[in-house]
């Protein structure tokens, strides 16, 4: 079994696209309304905001610069963006980047490893246990966290909020065997190979499918 460490705040300071693949067999905690679940992170997707490394990320909430969607992007890293897709699903992100340096790194799927009965309850639709998590609005779901009550939690401290507490776990050791590819889902140049910012775990039944983004696979 892998050891974990709890996530500090200097090993989020980096640039988001540095720093994802580092979460990958990382484990994310959260208690919610008393039920306890874990996640071992399978797959995750690098976002960067304005003026954020050299490249112009297209694809980030943050490319326009600082709004009050976004305003957690641009604060202390550790802390969790959680937006709403599509008006249904509740996505989480991990704050990454020096504080006023706008970054998120997407938590796109996982393996439930703790509480299932509280996930499958959260998700009574997923027909298999791999489905649980599988994709960022299914992951956001099995963990408990909503938009917008539970943005900005603390998952560095373990400060609740809402209700709710959220804790970063860390492998002592990173993975050895990374894959490495274009964003799912995102439209245009930001979702080409001109930005393999999507990490995975090679062979994990939990990673989801991939798929261009509109106007992704002409470019």
């Amino acid at each position: 079994m892998a050891e974990h460490r709890p996530a500090r705040r200097d090993d989020l300071v980096g640039l988001p696209v540095d720093v994802a693949p580092k979460l990958l067999g990382g484990i994310l905690r959260t208690e919610v309304g008393g039920e306890e679940v874990a996640v071992r992170l399978t797959e995750v997707e690098a976002y960067h905001g304005l003026g954020t490394g050299v490249v112009a990320d297209p694809g980030s909430h943050a490319r326009m610069g600082p709004t009050a969607r976004n305003a957690t992007m641009w604060g202390e890293p550790g802390h969790l963006y959680v937006y709403l897709s599509h008006g249904i699903h509740s996505c989480v992100n991990v704050v990454c980047g020096p504080e006023g340096i706008a970054g998120g790194i997407l938590l796109r799927g996982g393996e439930v490893v703790k509480g299932m009965d509280a996930a499958h309850h959260r998700r009574p639709a997923a027909r298999t246990p791999r489905d649980l998590a599988r994709g960022p609005g299914r992951l956001g779901d099995a963990v408990g966290l909503r938009h917008p009550i539970h943005d900005g939690i603390d998952a560095v401290t373990g400060e609740p909020r809402a209700g709710a507490v959220a804790l970063l776990e860390l492998r002592t050791e990173p993975l050895d065997a990374i894959a490495t590819g274009p964003r799912v889902g995102v439209a245009g140049h930001a979702g080409t190979a001109a930005f393999p910012w999507r990490f995975w775990v090679p062979g994990d039944p939990t990673v989801s499918a991939f798929r261009w983004g509109r106007g992704a696979a002409e470019l």
